[in-house]
Formats: C-alpha cells, sequence, structure tokens
C-alpha cells in the first residue's frame, strides 16, 4: 500500500516537473525567441490607423462664383436582418422607391432592386445587417435624406415603436461633388462619379491640382478599439486641394446656354456649339453644347455623346467661315481688290465645275459684294488663281489649322489639311473638301484678326487658389502664339467682315446686326458628308456664324455651330439659325460688361482721382461708411447686420473715387434681392454680379422693371431698361402696371422685328 501511494505520488510530482519545464520552455520561446515578432504583432492589435480625407478643391468662374464644390451628402443602407423580424419590408421598398426614384429606371425595376437589397443573406443562410442601395441611395441630397428621415418616422409610427427603435435603414453622412448649376458649363467642368474618382472635363484635366492629400491618424487602443489614454498619437493632416478659377464669366455661360436652348428648341439640330473669347487674351468667356447633361446626375445619361465637348474634340467642315483665311491672306498680300469684278455663279478647275451656292451666280459682280453674298467663285479666284497653292497652304498654316490651338481643356483634336489636287485646293478656299478643322481653331483664328493679327492661345484656367487664403498660387497669363498677318491687315480684313452684317440688303450675316454696336462676322453653310462613301448630302447641314464686337476694340468674339437643323430641306434658312442668337448673346454680354453703344450719349465727367481699396471686411458698418465717406467713395450696403462680411473691389484693388462700393453684411444666401429700379445698367449688373446673381437684361439705359425667379444660388433676374429721355417723360418710378404695359408693347414690337426679318431673309441666305 505505501509502494502504491509512494509510486502514485512520483507519477504526479513526474507530471508536474515535466509540465513545469514545459512551462517555462513555452515562456523563453515567447519572451526571448518570438519576443520581436509578437510585438510587432501587438503593436497592429493595438495601433488604429485612420486615413484623414481632404476636401477637394472648388471650381470657380471669374469673378469666383462657385460652379463646383464639395458639399455634404447621404447613403442610404438596410439592415436585412431588422427588416425581416419586423416584417416591414413592403413599407419600406414603396416608401424608398417614391424617394429615390430620379433616373430612366422603372418603378418596378427599383422596386425590385430595393426588395433584392432587403432581403439580401450570407453564404450561411442568415440575413446580413449593412446593404447599401446603389446607385440610387448612394450620396443623395439633404431634400431626400430629410425625406427618407420622414418615412422611418411613419414606419416607426406604424409598428408603434419609440423613435430611437432601428426599424432597418440607416442614413450615413458623406462627402459628394455638387455643381450648383446644374447644366450650366457641364461640358467645361466633367463630373466626378460616386466613388469620388475623376471622370471628364477639368475635373479629370485638373485632378492632381484639385484632390489634395490624404492624412493620416495613428493611435493606439484596447482590444475593443478604444483608444488608451496617454497613448501615442501620430497625425498628419490631410492637405485640402488647390482650388481653381477659371476665364469663364457664370453671367455670360448663362446668356449662351439660355440662347442654344432656344434655338434647339425651334431648329431642332443634332447638336449645338458655342464658344466666346475675349479676343486680346483669348481667355474662354463661356463655352457650352446641345445636347448638355447634368453632372449631379451624371448617370441618367444613356448616350455617351452627350458627354463630349464638340467644342474642342470635333472635327467637321466648317465651309464659308473658312473663308477667313482666303480673305486676310489676299488682303496681305495686296491681291483682294474690293471693287474689282468677277462673273459668279460657276467656275471651272481642271475637270470639275464649282459653284456659288446660287449656282446662276449674281452676274458681273465686284469682290467685295462676293464676299457680302458669300460666293464660293469669289474666293476660288482669290485663294487659288490669285494666291496660289503653296501661299495658300502657307496661310492656313499660319492660322494654326495644322496644329491643336493647345488648350488647356481635356480631349482636344486637330483639325486635318490634307490637300493634294488642283480642285482640293480650289475648295479649300471656302472650307470644303480636303480641310476639316475644331470650332476652338475657327475661333482662334478669327481672335488673330479682332487682335490685330496676333494669334493668341486659347485658355479657360486663369488662377490656381489657396483654399484658406484665397491667395493666387499660379496664375495662367495670355501668351501670344504669332504674328498671322499685319495690324493693318487684321483692321481691312474686320471691316470688311463688318460690311457681311451691316449691309442688310445683301449681307448674309444682316440677322447678327446689332444697332448701336459695330460687328464683324462670317456665316457658313456647308453640306455634311454622308458616313460610309463619303458623298455629300444634299438636305443636311452644319451651319454656323462667328463675329465679333465691338470692331473699333473688340470685347467679345463669338462661335457658334449647328450640325443638322432642320431646314426643311431648305439652305436658305440656314441665316436664321444662329444670326439672332448670336446677337442676343453678345448685346447681353457687351451690356454686362459695360460697353457702351455708340447710341448712348456721351458725357463728360471730371477726372476721378485713383486709390487703393481699403480692406473693410470685418469691420463694423459704421466705420466702414466712415472710411468711405473720408475717401470720397460711394458705399452701397446690402443685408441687415453691424459688421461686414464681403466687399468689392476686394482690398488692394486700384480704383477711382468714381467708382461705386458694394459690402454685404448678411450672408449672400439670405440676402434678398434689392430694388434695381433708376440704377444704370453698370451699376445694375456690378450689383447683380456682386450678390452672385445672373443677370438678363432688355432694353438699354436705366432699370424701369425687374422679375426674380429661381431660388438660392440658382436666382436669377431680368432687368428691363429705358433710355434716360424715356424714363424722364414717364412718372419718376413707374408704376407696376405702366413698367408691364412697357414690357408687353416691347415683346410686341419685337415680335413684330423678328417677323419683318424672317420676310426679309426668304432670299437665299448663302
Amino acid at each position: 500500500m505505501t509502494k502504491k501511494i509512494k509510486m502514485r505520488s512520483l507519477l504526479i510530482g513526474g507530471f508536474f516537473t515535466l509540465l513545469f519545464v514545459v512551462l517555462i520552455a513555452k515562456v523563453y520561446w515567447i519572451q526571448v525567441v518570438e519576443a520581436s515578432w509578437l510585438t510587432s504583432k501587438a503593436k497592429e492589435l493595438w495601433e488604429e490607423d485612420k486615413v484623414l480625407a481632404p476636401v477637394r478643391g472648388s471650381i470657380l468662374d471669374r469673378n469666383d462664383k462657385v460652379l463646383a464644390v464639395d458639399a455634404t451628402a447621404y447613403t442610404v443602407s438596410l439592415n436585412p436582418e431588422i427588416i425581416n423580424s419586423y416584417h416591414d419590408l413592403e413599407d419600406i421598398t414603396q416608401g424608398l422607391a417614391d424617394i429615390l426614384k430620379d433616373s430612366d429606371e422603372t418603378r418596378d425595376e427599383l422596386e425590385a432592386k430595393i426588395r433584392e437589397k432587403g432581403t439580401k443573406k450570407r453564404n450561411d443562410g442568415t440575413f446580413l445587417v449593412n446593404v447599401e442601395i446603389k446607385n440610387e441611395g448612394w450620396k443623395i441630397s439633404k431634400d431626400k435624406a430629410d425625406q427618407v428621415k420622414e418615412l422611418i418616422a411613419s414606419i416607426q409610427n406604424k409598428l408603434d415603436v419609440k423613435s430611437k427603435e432601428n426599424i432597418g435603414i440607416y442614413i450615413s453622412e458623406d462627402k459628394k461633388r455638387y455643381y450648383p448649376g446644374e447644366t450650366l458649363a457641364s461640358h467645361i467642368l466633367g463630373y466626378t462619379n460616386k466613388e469620388g474618382k475623376a471622370a471628364l472635363g477639368l475635373e479629370l484635366s485638373m485632378d492632381d491640382i484639385l484632390k489634395g492629400v490624404p492624412g493620416m491618424m495613428n493611435y493606439e487602443t484596447d482590444a475593443k478599439g478604444v483608444e488608451l489614454p496617454d497613448a501615442k498619437v501620430t497625425y498628419k493632416p490631410a492637405e485640402d486641394g488647390k482650388n481653381v478659377r477659371l476665364t469663364i464669366d457664370k453671367n455670360i455661360q448663362y446668356y449662351i446656354e439660355s440662347a442654344l436652348a432656344k434655338v434647339n428648341e425651334e431648329w431642332h439640330p443634332k447638336s449645338l456649339t458655342a464658344i466666346a473669347v475675349d479676343p486680346h487674351t483669348m481667355e474662354i468667356l463661356g463655352m457650352a453644347n446641345v445636347p448638355t447633361f447634368n453632372p449631379n446626375s451624371y448617370w441618367t445619361i444613356d448616350n455617351q455623346e452627350d458627354f463630349k465637348n464638340n467644342a474642342v474634340a470635333s472635327r467637321y467642315e466648317p465651309g464659308s467661315t473658312f473663308k477667313i483665311v482666303t480673305l486676310a491672306a489676299t488682303v496681305q498680300e495686296g491681291l483682294f481688290k474690293p471693287e474689282d469684278k468677277y462673273q459668279s455663279g460657276a467656275i471651272r478647275v481642271e475637270d470639275r465645275e464649282l459653284h456659288d451656292h446660287n449656282r446662276v451666280g449674281w452676274g458681273k459682280i465686284t469682290y467685295l459684294e462676293g464676299l457680302k453674298r458669300s460666293s464660293n467663285v469669289a474666293f476660288v479666284k482669290l485663294g487659288y488663281e490669285m494666291l496660289g497653292e503653296d501661299k495658300l497652304r502657307s496661310y492656313i498654316n499660319k492660322f494654326g489649322f495644322d496644329e491643336k490651338t493647345n488648350i488647356d481643356m481635356p480631349g482636344e483634336v486637330s483639325g486635318l489639311i490634307d490637300m493634294k489636287y488642283p480642285t482640293e485646293y480650289a475648295t479649300a478656299t471656302y472650307g470644303q473638301g480636303k480641310v476639316v478643322v475644331t470650332a476652338i481653331q475657327q475661333t482662334a483664328a478669327y481672335g488673330a484678326i479682332a487682335n490685330g493679327g496676333m494669334m493668341m492661345w486659347p485658355h479657360i484656367v486663369k488662377d490656381i487658389l489657396d483654399p484658406k487664403t484665397n491667395q493666387v498660387i499660379q496664375s495662367f497669363e495670355p501668351k501670344e502664339v504669332r504674328q498671322v498677318v499685319t495690324p493693318q491687315t487684321a483692321k481691312q480684313v474686320g471691316e470688311y467682315l463688318e460690311q457681311v452684317v451691316s449691309d442688310q440688303n445683301i449681307g448674309t450675316g444682316k440677322l447678327a446686326y446689332i444697332d448701336g454696336y459695330r460687328v464683324a462676322g462670317k456665316t457658313g453653310t456647308a453640306n455634311v458628308v454622308l458616313p460610309g462613301d463619303r458623298t455629300y448630302a444634299t438636305d443636311q447641314w452644319l451651319v454656323s456664324f462667328i463675329g465679333y464686337a465691338p470692331v473699333e476694340d473688340p470685347k467679345i468674339l463669338l462661335t457658334l455651330i449647328a450640325d443638322q437643323p432642320d431646314l426643311g430641306g431648305n439652305y436658305h434658312l440656314g441665316g436664321q439659325v444662329l444670326g439672332p442668337a448670336f446677337k442676343d448673346i453678345v448685346t447681353q454680354s457687351l451690356q454686362y460688361m459695360g460697353v457702351a453703344s455708340n447710341k448712348q450719349p456721351k458725357v463728360e465727367t471730371k477726372q476721378a482721382n485713383t486709390l487703393t481699396m481699403p480692406d473693410l471686411v470685418e469691420s463694423t458698418l459704421q466705420s466702414a461708411q466712415d472710411k468711405a465717406k473720408e475717401l470720397n467713395l460711394k458705399l452701397d450696403v446690402f443685408g441687415s447686420g453691424n459688421q461686414v462680411i464681403e466687399q468689392f473691389p476686394k482690398a488692394g484693388t486700384e480704383i477711382t473715387t468714381a467708382q461705386r462700393i458694394y459690402v454685404s453684411v448678411q450672408p449672400y444666401d439670405e440676402l434678398p434681392v434689392p430694388n434695381f429700379k433708376g440704377r444704370s445698367l453698370r451699376d445694375a449688373l456690378e450689383a447683380c454680379s456682386f450678390l452672385r446673381l445672373d443677370c438678363q437684361t432688355t432694353g438699354e439705359g436705366y432699370v424701369v422693371d425687374q422679375s426674380v425667379s429661381g431660388e438660392g444660388d440658382s436666382r436669377s433676374v431680368t432687368l428691363q431698361l429705358q433710355p434716360l429721355s424715356e424714363t424722364a417723360a414717364a412718372s419718376p418710378t413707374p408704376t407696376p402696371s405702366n413698367a408691364a404695359k412697357a414690357k408687353t408693347n416691347a415683346k410686341d414690337n419685337s415680335s413684330k422685328s423678328d417677323s419683318a426679318s424672317k420676310e426679309k431673309s426668304a432670299k437665299p441666305a448663302e
């Protein structure tokens, strides 16, 4: 018995001894042999890395109006586990379908998608707990998020549960790219997709500047992820993206898009393109295409061609607008004799007969008349017979049609110049055949004539700005490309092109005439080349108009192109398509820019003193008023408050004592639209620009009536103006009824004028 007890004790002791040896060995292995590996693994568990996302830079117009900005968004997701425990799937499905439907997807398809998300399971058959609704419920607006919250409350009420009870719908806060102008400048801006990736336009080409650099925060946590007290924290802040200021003007962009919408409604072209520039700098003031799209809901567009910026990414046979090359070249070479005569109608080049658009011609006419009537024969004689093939090609190259303009926008293509045979050189003189160009090339060529013969680099990015200080980091100044013709030649060509518009009898551009401003321009109506067999269609045309004003000192140059408008088979109507649109856009733009018409009386003014604009921001309203009075400045105050929030002009700007100063004492989105009655056009437009209002005008002189439409950043105001003499003849402050009557009369007169113009233009346009 004693022996058995001893043996058992020995076995038990041996077992515990062995166990103790194994434990010591294991501790040694862990603490010595694998210490470094385990420590690194522990740190991975203790340490939490958090990526800090930067704010994407904003895109602004030349006056700092926001065109693209990061905004708060919301994402809707479902918890199938909770939904199916409450059996409220159908209420959620129908309610969310009502709120989230905004695409071409049918209601039944959306309901099926939400129902599928609300019943989604894991591989083991259990319900998932978080399923996002893409795309409809991803990064939605605050308005829709509020509607979802109301739906949650109504379902909670129906289920008779507490307001804090989760019924299976989640709303999480996120960021998305927001375009306050919606379709405004969409082809310029492009968009970022719902994953935050730049996908098109300047968003894509300027992505490295806009996106910023992510930051990082590293800290130690316990097993549950709670940050440990006194833990070491490593913090690298995110570097927000830079702001990009463009050369475009939001108001001019609005004028362009409004006019194109009217053309599209009346003539139903396949597409429309417009480019407006300052010809002295070739800064793009506006650029638009139809069809257009809303970058806030880019996914609703089915036809990918709608995303294409035809202003830089499409080629076309220009037709008669290309005659500017032949005209400028022959004027430069001393070959264009405006009063010399030729036989119009047809001309033979080798074995081919080339015709005017009026095949029988107009008899023997002068070359100047040939220009006004847009005679092809005149330009074959000038460019092919007089100038010759080599010089013609040389001038085509000088005007930049053999290369890209290198505009700072993505997707630019080059023109194609490929003349080999005499007939191809002959047709090139009037812009058909082996001459294929882009809208931006044409714009740059006309810009050279408007700018005294000096071709400039077209560009759309003006500055890169620090997002915190708004200070300029990098500027993109105008660049000279080459002197194409002499200033004397450019001036002479401009005066010839002016007669194309001003001659109301035979000028093909007569519908672009603007009373009070000198306009130079040229029309184009080119047969469209059919795909496949490369023959010309007999009933489809590409219509264009390019012009600038005022001729004596051009402030705006505008290119307009309509691809295959519905002319009912009558190309004579081509001149009616774009002339009125040019007139509308340029008239509004010149008035907005404060360019006086030659009908306005000249008023002698005293020489104003120049001074530097003081910084009034954050000062009290009283001190701002005292400062303005001290400097003899006119101060306009907008809003109700005691502290200046914004000012115009900006501090440090050189101004004169005759200039009006604007300050706001309330945020822009809280400011009501002021009463502009009695203000001059310039004062009213300056105030509109300061208040970030889109502004349209009718008439000239002083504001007698106004109307407001839209809300928030989309507000626009229409101002009706009358000359001072007419305003004085009426009551000092027109009553609403009188103003409305004047507006009606103006509209009636305009309608009569339009009808008369259409009757006159029944003659062949080109």
